[in-house]
Parts: C-alpha cells; sequence; structure tokens
C-alpha cells in the first residue's frame, strides 16, 4: 500500500483540547512492503497525555481524565522539557520477571494504589504550538526521544521499537508469556481511528466484551458464577458471543455488585434472548472486560474463554468484533456470521471489505444505511440522486452516476421523463430499502440536489462547501465557519452546518424555492466573492489548489441546476471511510475534523440524540432578497 507524502507542519496554531487516538487493526500476517517498526503490546490501559504549561492532564482511550488517580505519573511529566504535548502511551503494572501484569494494573486502581503503575510512550503528536500528526512515524519518534533523554524514572519510560523481523519478534514474544507486538508503518502520519498503518499481531485470541448480565454462584465464595458477553454490530445491536466465569475477588467483587445495581435492567440487552441464559440479572450494556479464548465456533461463540480482567478505560459502544485484515490484499475478504440481510435486501459478497485501511465490509455499509435511515431519509426526500460506486472497494475503480440504469435498484425510484424530459431518469431514495438497495450495488457515496421533486427549477437550499487547503490546522476550518455564519446573520439569514465527511464542512442555507437557479447561483457566487474579498488571506473564491494555498476556498460551484453535494449522513468513499455528520453551531468548537465520526459512531450519536442537530430547519421560511444583493455590492 502506498502513503500519500505527509504535509509538513506550517505554522504553530492552537493546541486542541482532545486528540482521538490513532487505533490499531487486526493483521492476518506481517506486512511484506514498507518499512514497518515493531514495539511490544502492552497488556494494559491506553493513555494520552495532554500538556499546557503546567497543565498536565492524563485521558483514557474513551476521553476520561483519569489525572487523579495517577498523580505519580502526572508530576513526571510535568518535568518534560516542553510548554505543549500531546503524548500517546500504554500504562502497565510490571511484575517481578519484568512483563506486563494485567490483573495487577486492575487490582491497583481498585486499592488506589497506583504508584507502581509505569507509562510507556510511544508517540508524540504535538510540540510547543506545532501539530507533529502529519510527520512520518520515523520523525515524530526521534522529536520523542529527544524529549524523554534526559527523562531518568522507573515510571516514565519510551516504548522501545525493534527491527523489522516480526517472525523472531512474535516468537520472543510468545517464549515471554506477551501479551503481542504492534507493527507501525515508518513513513505514515498520525491518524486518529482505526487505520491500516498500524496493526497488532497477537499470541494468542484476546480482546474487550460488553457484559450484558451476569448469574449469581452458590455460596458466600461464588457471588458472581458467570458473566454474559456481547459485541455491538454496525447498526448498533448487541450480539451475544457466550459467558465466562470472571475471577473477580474482594473488593473487585463488591465493586462489580455496587456498579451492577445501578445498570440492572428488567429484559436482555442482546439481540435475542441468549439461549443458555438462566437466572440472569440483565445489565444495560455499560461495562466492559477482557476476554482471553481460543478460537470463535461456526455458530459465532467463544470457545474456552478465559477472564482477564475489567476495562474501565474502554466506552462500552466501541466494543465491536475485531476482523483481522490482510496488508497486502487489495481486495481482502472476511466470513461474514448471519444471514446477510438489511431493510430486506439480501447483500451479495457480504465479508467483500470495501475500505483496507479501516477493514469496513460491504454488509456493514448496507447497515449502516438501514440504521441511519431514520435521521437520514428526511433531508434526501425527492432529491435527485448522484452516486458513487466502488465495486472494487474504495481503493479500486470507482463511479459516479447521475441517472439510473437499466437494472432496477431495490427500492430507488426513477423520476418519470415527464417531470424532467431532457435526460435520463433519475434516481430516489426514499425509504430504508433505497439506501440499502444502492448499498447493494456498491454505492458508498450518497450526493444529492439543492432541489425537490416535482419542481426542480426551484432550488430551496444554497451549499457552501469550505474546502481548505490540506496543510491548514482544523482550527482555521472552524474560524472559516463561524466567518460565514457572522455575514450570513448579518443577512438575516439562518444557516445550518454539517461536517463533509472528508476534510472539509458544508454551510447550508435554506430557502422557501421561489428563486430559480441563475439567481440562487448568482447570490452564492457573490457571498463566496464578497467573503474572498474582505478576508482575502483566509479564503479564496476560485477553484484550483494553486488558489487555496495556506487558505480556504468557498464552494459555491454546488449551486448550479443539476450539481450535487454529499448528503447528509452520507458515507465517504474514503480511507476510514466518514460520515457527512449534521451539527449544531453550539457544538462545532468541539468538532475536531471533517471525518470525525465512522459509520457506527454516526449511529450511536444518533441513538443518543433520538433527533436531528439541526433543529427548526423545517420550519424556516426565507428567501433571497433585493436588499441581501444591494449589501452584497451586485449591481
Amino acid at each position: 500500500m502506498r502513503h500519500p507524502k505527509a504535509n509538513p507542519p506550517i505554522e504553530p496554531s492552537t493546541m486542541p483540547e482532545r486528540i482521538e487516538p490513532q487505533l490499531a487493526s487486526a493483521a492476518k500476517q506481517a506486512p511484506e512492503r514498507g518499512a514497518w517498526v515493531y514495539e511490544i503490546k502492552f497488556d494494559g490501559f491506553r493513555m494520552l497525555a495532554r500538556i499546557d504549561a503546567r497543565d498536565v492532564r492524563l485521558i483514557t482511550r474513551g476521553g476520561h481524565d483519569w489525572t487523579q488517580k495517577l498523580r505519580h505519573l502526572q508530576k513526571e511529566l510535568d518535568r518534560l522539557p516542553v510548554k505543549q504535548a500531546w503524548l500517546d502511551s500504554e500504562i502497565a503494572v510490571l511484575s517481578e520477571t519484568g512483563r506486563p501484569d494485567f490483573n495487577a494494573l486492575q487490582n491497583a486502581f481498585d486499592r488506589k494504589r497506583t504508584v507502581s503503575i509505569v507509562m510507556f510512550v510511544f508517540d508524540l503528536m504535538w510540540l510547543d504550538g506545532v501539530d507533529l500528526r502529519p510527520l512520518p512515524l520515523a520523525e515524530r519518534r526521534r522529536k520523542l526521544e529527544h524529549v524523554m533523554r534526559d527523562v531518568d524514572s522507573e515510571h516514565l519510560r519510551v516504548s522501545q521499537a525493534f527491527p523489522n523481523d516480526l517472525p523472531s519478534l512474535l516468537a520472543a514474544a510468545r517464549t515471554l508469556k506477551l501479551e503481542g507486538l504492534m507493527g507501525k508503518r515508518a513513513d505514515a502520519p498520525y491518524r486518529s481511528g482505526r487505520t491500516a498503518t498500524w496493526l497488532k499481531f497477537k499470541c494468542g485470541q484476546r480482546q474487550e466484551f460488553v457484559i450484558g448480565g451476569f448469574i449469581r454462584g452458590d455460596g458466600t465464595t461464588g457471588r458472581i458464577a458467570f458473566l454474559l458477553l456481547g459485541l455491538f454490530d454496525i447498526d448498533g445491536d448487541l450480539r451475544y458471543v457466550g459467558r465466562v466465569q470472571p475471577t473477580i475477588k474482594g473488593r473487585g467483587t463488591d465493586l462489580f455488585l455496587a456498579r451492577a445495581r445501578e445498570l440492572t435492567q428488567y429484559g436482555s440487552p442482546f439481540q435475542g434472548r441468549p439461549r443458555d441464559a438462566h437466572s440472569v440479572i440483565w445489565l444495560r450494556p455499560e461495562l466492559v472486560c477482557e476476554v482471553s479464548f481460543v478460537e470463535w465456533t461456526k455458530a459465532g461463540k467463544l470457545r474456552h474463554p478465559i477472564f482477564e480482567g475489567m476495562r474501565t478505560d474502554k466506552n462500552a459502544r466501541d466494543v465491536t468484533a475485531e476482523v483481522a485484515i490482510d496488508p497486502e490484499a487489495t481486495e481482502p475478504t472476511i466470513a461474514a456470521r448471519g444471514a446477510a440481510i438489511a431493510a430486506g435486501v439480501r447483500i451479495s459478497n457480504p465479508g467483500r471489505v470495501v475500505d483496507v485501511s479501516s477493514g469496513h465490509t460491504k454488509l456493514e455499509v448496507a447497515r449502516y444505511y438501514e440504521a441511519i435511515a431514520e435521521w437520514m431519509l428526511p433531508h434526501i426526500h425527492n432529491r435527485p440522486l448522484s452516486i458513487v460506486r466502488a465495486p472494487e472497494g474504495i481503493g479500486g475503480k470507482m463511479f459516479f452516476q447521475k441517472h439510473a440504469e437499466r437494472a432496477p435498484i431495490p427500492g430507488v425510484e426513477e423520476l418519470r421523463a415527464g417531470t424532467y424530459p431532457d435526460q435520463a431518469p433519475l434516481m430516489l431514495a426514499n425509504t430504508s430499502r433505497a439506501l440499502v438497495g444502492l448499498a447493494q450495488m456498491g454505492v458508498i457515496e450518497l450526493h444529492s440536489w439543492n432541489a425537490s421533486a416535482p419542481d426542480l427549477e426551484h432550488p430551496d437550499r444554497v451549499i457552501f462547501d469550505l474546502d481548505p487547503d490540506p496543510a491548514l490546522p482544523w482550527s482555521r476550518m472552524l474560524e472559516a465557519a463561524q466567518m460565514m455564519k457572522v455575514v450570513l446573520d448579518e443577512l438575516t439569514l439562518r444557516s445550518f452546518v454539517k461536517t463533509s465527511g472528508g476534510k472539509g464542512l458544508h454551510i447550508v442555507v435554506p430557502l422557501t424555492g421561489k428563486l430559480g437557479w441563475s439567481e440562487v447561483k448568482a447570490f452564492s457566487k457573490a457571498l463566496a466573492r464578497h467573503v474572498a474579498h474582505v478576508v482575502p488571506d483566509r479564503f479564496s473564491a476560485v477553484s484550483g489548489p494553486r488558489n487555496r494555498v495556506g487558505r480556504i476556498f468557498i464552494d459555491y460551484l454546488r449551486n448550479a441546476r443539476g450539481a450535487t453535494s454529499a448528503a447528509e449522513f452520507s458515507v465517504r468513499a474514503r480511507p476510514g471511510m466518514g460520515v457527512s455528520m449534521p451539527v449544531s453551531w453550539e457544538e462545532l468548537d468541539a468538532v475536531t475534523g471533517g471525518a470525525q465520526w465512522s459509520m457506527q459512531s454516526a449511529v450511536v450519536r444518533q441513538r443518543r440524540l433520538g433527533f436531528d442537530a439541526w433543529a427548526g430547519y423545517p420550519e424556516v421560511s426565507q428567501t433571497i432578497t433585493l436588499e441581501m444583493l444591494d449589501a452584497l455590492d451586485l449591481p
């Protein structure tokens, strides 16, 4: 796999409040191409450290602040010769033989005696006003080792990197009874989310599971007999995978039962009641534990599971099945469990991986569109669609299609020729079956018109696509969006914002649909040029990469007749497969990137919200007036 040359950091900028960690994909075998380094996979908890002058915080993978629990590490980090930094690490407790001991780590937190915890730092994402994430790993490690060169502490260490000899390293790891190894592409940047440039090679089968219930034991020594385990599917359902006998003792048992009392619910949280469940105390699926096991059975259950410990650092909603990828495959496949059906549509080749970097499959895309339909359909109702098909996955040849073809797509409606007579039939997707039908045909992206049938001659919205120079920090994008909002507010036009699912933001202005295409496009062009004229060092109204160096292009071309833009909640056909997510203006400052939401996190977010973030959008009644045109200096 080739990786684009990283963009160097260009200027100091504001350090983010939060950085989502990069995650590794399970790998079937060692990569044969590229420069890789290997590190020990510590049997511990992931921990990020944020240093801003004397403010030192320790943050878990799930975003929880554990500074109070790790005061000794906070003091060690405060001694580092930096003003600002973001560090990535794993914390662990070492046994007498020097091997990470997960049970000892768990006991340290349970007993509130954490001074034995060691922090193994392996990455440096930010340093003194400069974002290092675009740099290759090898360069980030050199900077990290320079920062840590004078550290003399048994609690704060740099994780050792080993040369590219995976078979020998794995053999040694098994002899030492380690959990496994991490492989990292030396020339790759730091990318939040699960990627194929970080790989994990385990010495045995082991991962986290969600606890959906437990069974009490008999007598005083067996208060917890079994834990019932599950994994979340892409559609947000908890799938039962088996049960394990926990080795929780003493204070650990008391802590578990106290938390369980808060989570007790009536009825099973699993999709379908487990067959072997009797006398179960059901729980809301919020607790996570780690389990090792021999293999998966054909029925998708754990064979010979062994309880390793509780995972208080993991968010239960992030616990899904791990899919091992082939780092060298261009069209890898996995075995899909269960019936490959979504919204009544049978999905062919359900296990075909459509994005090697994340391991997402065709079935996951179909089930995502089925799950998100409740929120997506109102936005695209009766809007003609253009689609991006990726029959070979997003690493292969892709097709942009505007019109229906001869072969019917399940659920997709064709706009009658009489409605729009000068071209082939257009496509409408007004049901969840239509969304899934498109996914079955290999569709990843959905792009929608700015007008709705039957009146396609009067657009009912304007869209401004803020397209940045890739070298710009995300903070510049947030500032640009707020500037655009101020201009629109001054024109008394209410606006809404969404992530693009790629690298930018879209600003949407609803209209009553009284004006024609020429008037609406002229307005959008005038506004883009007005903003670019007022703030020329920040904006450009001229397309082309050379015209947006160091600036953000305000793409108003999406407002022409027949033009489209990525639909709300659409998946994007890019590595990682981010989602175009509507957000409120109030929460925009907390957004960390245009591709912040994955398919799974998008569904989780919407189910938690229970509503669309664009409150009041359907009720907006506004149009472009002559006064607005005069304000933009139009003749």
